[in-house]
């Protein structure tokens, strides 16, 4: 009898961390899991001190497995003295690297044996994090802003990537990439072949459409402390990229310039940058208009987009932006920046804007604020490009890549999902 393809998959990050995007990344990838046609196993490596966080999205066919927590350094030693070193310390030597930074020279970390423990046919590293391991496996560098952007990292951080991304593209037998825009970044910078890289553009989660009253709203406002009235809504954690400055220097200007007042819902962590929008916010006399939430629960988060009028998303660099998928799942129209990947995820189906000019902003938010017809355009636009990001096609697609990963047969399904740009094809061939 064949063995049943067994896929491991990176998960170790802890619930709540402010690694937002990448908590949604692993929420979707519980998907392939759920496939009524598929006989796969899928073991999920959980962050030792957060381990269960995944388990109520799971299925028979998934289980948990907690990585191994980092050794104290004032384990005592044992009688036999020479077994200790062999068991505790030279594991704990390699494990060292995948936990701590502070050594000068970074590299990409090598297993101990653990990932090949698991007894898995192919690893998927999910996220920027890698490991050498003799496991056949799947790398997701996500993008490469910090080459775009360098100024928003530190001088170690930048090493630290351009060390582990294109390492870890060679190593592994396949990379995946959620737009074409990511992939062509990692062909030239990296000069990784094409055919290594493939795409699949990440799905929505499956939204939590539960019914609220309008005393359910105005308690969660109030709780916020969120402005009255209608709101757009950003929700993004508060990295320097996502472009919160201008976008308060563009509700400023239409409040002095042409006395609109639009008031704005920003839901996300607030980072180590965020004193410098509170500085602006200061400086602009826009507490009144504009509330920061910090992180909100998952279903507050839908409550927020089904009471905005508009999602906007003003972002200089994405590889893909989830507030867009969920202002179309949310029935939101939305508006959004014109660069990187996010023309190629919205088609038709979002205002695009130029991030770097506030005027534009300014004139983006005006439009969607006050022309009811765009709104309903948009949002017929996004219900419709919504079916090119169909939930079961991305699982489809992902379990292609683990059977091809494996060295295992495809069959026609999985041959079309690897073969075509199916994001800008939303027929289903397949059902």
């Amino acid at each position: 009898m064949k063995k049943k393809l067994r896929i491991g998959i990176n998960a170790q990050i802890p619930a709540g961390s402010g690694a937002g995007g990448i908590e949604t990344v692993l929420r979707a990838l519980t998907s392939p899991g759920h496939l009524a046609d598929g006989d796969e196993e899928y073991i999920f490596i959980t962050h030792w001190a957060d381990h269960d966080w995944l388990k109520p999205l799971l299925s028979e066919r998934q289980k948990i497995v907690s990585a191994p927590k980092p050794l104290p350094l004032n384990t005592a030693v044992q009688t036999n003295y020479f077994e200790f070193i062999k068991q505790n310390v030279m594991p704990f030597a390699r494990r060292v690297k995948n936990f701590i930074t502070p050594s000068p020279k970074i590299s990409v970390p090598v297993s101990d044996g653990f990932y090949e423990s698991l007894d898995c046919d192919v690893i998927h590293f999910p996220y920027q994090d890698f490991v050498h391991c003799r496991v056949p496996s799947i790398y997701n560098p996500h993008d490469l802003q910090h080459l775009h952007y360098p100024n928003f990292f530190t001088a170690q951080e930048i090493e630290r990537r351009e060390i582990i991304y294109p390492e870890a593209c060679r190593a592994a037998q396949n990379v995946v990439t959620a737009s074409q825009f990511v992939k062509n970044d990692i062909i030239q910078k990296y000069e990784i072949e094409a055919d290594k890289i493939q795409v699949i553009p990440w799905s929505p989660a499956k939204a939590d459409l539960k019914e609220f009253t309008k005393k359910d709203a105005d308690e969660l406002l109030e709780k916020y402390n969120c402005p009255t009235g209608s709101f757009m809504l950003y929700p993004a954690m508060t990295w320097e990229h996502k472009n919160h400055l201008r976008l308060l220097e563009a509700v400023y200007l239409l409040r002095e310039r042409e006395n609109l007042i639009v008031n704005l819902v920003c839901t996300g962590h607030k980072t180590d940058y965020y004193p410098q929008i509170e500085n602006c916010l200061r400086e602009l006399n826009l507490k009144n208009q504009i509330q920061f939430t910090g992180i909100v629960e998952y279903q507050e988060l839908s409550v927020f987009y089904r009471l905005s009028q508009f999602v906007i998303v003003p972002t200089l660099f994405e590889a893909a932006s989830a507030p867009i998928f969920e202002a179309w799942q949310h029935g939101a129209p939305a508006a959004c920046s014109s660069v990187t990947s996010l023309p190629e995820q919205a088609a038709d189906a979002a205002l695009l804007f130029d991030p770097f000019s506030v005027e534009a902003i300014a004139a983006a938010i005006k439009k969607m604020a006050t022309d009811e017809n765009l709104r309903s355009e948009l949002q017929m636009n996004g219900c419709q490009r919504l079916k090119n990001f169909d939930p079961e096609r991305t699982a489809k697609a992902y379990r292609a890549i683990y059977r091809k990963t494996a060295g295992r047969i495809l069959n026609e399904e999985d041959e079309y999902l690897l073969g075509r740009d199916w994001t800008r094809d939303s027929r289903r061939d397949f059902d």
